[in-house]
């Protein structure tokens, strides 16, 4: 898709916003929007297009799985509903139809710290709907605290009235990261930055299916001052395929998150510390070398997701710590280091073993543009000495593959920045820069400079 598919969608964008604004004025009375005076649904709609491209650079090898050195740009789109219901007391419910379309990329291949949050390994130009989301929420007071806490109406989340200390479940179909690793600065790749790396911490390798959604519970334990959860979700039957495994008695994969609010100076912030540990068909990267050094490439096709392997047994572990704090009046830093065990395949988010992140955040405020926001961070992600060892000896997996021999290993070197121009209440326009040093873990390639342009709408 060209650039003018790219202008066409935003005036698009444009017209819906100004529509959705006059509504909105339109039916408010005394604050409560008419059309829910009951306050039982939640209704809220999002759209965001991304338009990429890079230049031209060095590339002294190019593989089955290579970023394109060539020109290349990009278009994706994603448009959500996010629909909830009260049921009774301390329970609703969540459904959130999606459509997404485009592509990413070099189809998304070549990165670990792939460019566009909001586009998936099988992209396809045309926009294609699915069902993200659709599970039942409820909280459970602890003790005898009369406590509450008032929950806005916002995405996912209806009006309500809910204990200040509580028990809340979660179950049914979702995506992990809409409950662990949250980050303040740095989270929301449709209004924060872009790159996987910097969306979640990329050594959690999160279950999800190939759009990033799967199905399972999250228990959370909520205080003031503090949260525990706890979940238990399916994997997917292949790496990063679109199917899940059901045979949940051999595969599945559980992660736990403690979060501790803190002040520094009286400035809000959070701790967060992740482990996860998943069970799956994963394949060793070691038999799959061994195998490649006698020239049998048999098991190629288990990390590429075009086999099904029938073996259970393959275990994958690891951990992220995260934080994010306020510093100044509209300043805030981040940072994440991730790390997860590298000796079976990668099986649902990318292709990185260990990462960490550092950044920091800025709202316009001290320019008279409070709702317009600057990002600048900094990447850095590597894989595991047997991941490493694979696509050397002519491995491939779902998302790299330079080729036998191709390689001068290099830890892929992120910079994103971002500034977020706020038109109205519900559009937000972006524009962002990405530089990416030995790209695919490659010395050999790069460095490749990415220019982006996002609109993002919601109400």
């Amino acid at each position: 898709m060209k650039f003018t598919a790219y202008i066409f969608s935003f005036f698009v964008t444009v017209i819906f916003s100004v529509n959705a604004f006059a509504q909105s004025e339109g039916f408010k009375t005394s604050d409560k929007n008419i059309l829910d005076s009951s306050g039982k649904w939640s209704y809220h709609f999002q759209l965001t297009t991304v338009y990429q491209t890079h230049p031209s650079f060095h590339s002294s090898i190019s593989g089955a799985n290579s970023l394109n050195p060539n020109q290349e740009e990009a278009i994706s789109l994603t448009t959500t509903m996010f629909i909830g219901r009260k049921l009774w007391k301390n329970a609703s419910f969540y459904f959130n139809p999606e459509i997404s379309g485009g592509k990413g990329l070099s189809e998304v291949v070549g990165m670990g710290g792939a460019f566009n949050g909001e586009t998936f390994r099988v992209g396809t130009e045309t926009p294609t709907p699915y069902v993200a989301r659709a599970y039942i929420q409820q909280h459970f007071a602890i003790g005898n605290s009369k406590k509450s806490e008032e929950l806005d109406n916002e995405i996912n989340q209806v009006e309500e009235n809910v204990p200040s200390s509580r028990i809340t479940v979660s179950a049914g179909k979702f995506g992990l990261s809409d409950f662990f690793d949250h980050n303040a600065y740095s989270h929301d790749p449709r209004t924060q930055f872009m790159n996987w790396s910097l969306m979640s911490g990329t050594g959690w390798d999160y279950p999800a299916n190939v759009r990033g959604y799967t199905w399972g519970f999250v228990v959370e334990i909520i205080k003031p001052t503090w949260e525990i959860r706890l979940s238990s979700a399916l994997v997917p039957l292949v790496p990063n395929g679109p199917w899940m495994d059901w045979n949940y008695s051999k595969a599945h994969s559980e992660t736990f998150e403690i979060e501790k609010k803190m002040k520094i100076r009286n400035r809000p912030g959070k701790v967060r510390f992740l482990l996860y540990n998943t069970l799956s068909k994963a394949a060793s990267y070691k038999d799959a070398t061994a195998k490649l050094k006698t020239g049998d490439s048999s098991m190629v096709a288990l990390f590429t997701g075009d086999l099904e392997w029938s073996k259970y047994g393959g275990r994958k572990y690891g951990f992220c710590f995260n934080f994010d704090q306020e510093i100044f009046d509209g300043i805030g830093i981040f940072g994440r280091a991730s790390w997860g065990d590298g000796h079976t395949s990668i099986w649902a988010f990318t292709e990185v073993d260990e990462s960490a992140s550092l950044g920091l955040s800025v709202d316009g405020k001290r320019w008279k543009r409070t709702n317009d926001r600057f990002g600048l961070a900094f990447v850095l992600d590597g894989l595991s000495q047997d991941h490493f060892d694979y696509l050397n000896a002519g491995g491939k997996t779902f998302m790299l593959g330079d080729g036998k021999g191709n390689y001068h290993y290099g830890y892929e070197q992120i910079v994103e920045t971002y500034y977020s121009v706020c038109l109205s209440s519900s559009l937000w326009i972006s524009f962002d820069y990405q530089y990416a040093a030995n790209p695919g873990y490659n010395q050999n390639r790069g460095p490749v400079h990415v220019f982006g342009l996002r609109t993002h709408l919601e109400f």
